[in-house]
């Protein structure tokens, strides 16, 4: 795998995982969990989104699957979706250090697995 090539796969990546991020600031804005009825759907559709956040977290979506095209253009699928494991050891770091959420050691072992698994990988 080329440098470009991994550059645009490591790319898709990190912009999943602040869509990630950012939906979660934005559900965290609108005060909690949401509930869907027959009755709220629409007003609670409306507040999802016009949150700022949200939008962001979309946004990030959207440029990350024309990132992860491109990348999916240059390398095998064997290869480059494993590297999307890579995204659930940025989105913990930054939920812990933005978000304040909790990584426990059970986590942070999981998180360890994942990354040797990626770097058997990415020797290949």
């Amino acid at each position: 795998m080329t440098w470009s090539t991994f550059a645009f796969i490591i790319t898709g990546v990190l912009l999943n995982a602040a869509a990630q991020i950012f939906l979660k600031a934005g559900t965290n804005a609108l005060g909690g969990a949401i509930h869907l009825t027959a009755q709220n759907w629409f007003v609670t559709g409306i507040k999802v989104v016009t949150q700022l956040p949200i939008l962001a977290g979309l946004a990030c979506y959207a440029i990350s699957l024309v990132v992860w095209i491109i990348g999916l253009s240059r390398a095998d699928v064997t290869i480059a979706y494993p590297m999307l494991s890579l995204g659930y050891v940025v989105a913990a770091a930054a939920a812990w250090f933005f978000l304040g959420e909790t990584v426990s050691m059970q986590r942070l072992m999981a998180i360890g697995v994942i990354m040797v698994g990626v770097a058997l990988l990415a020797r290949t």
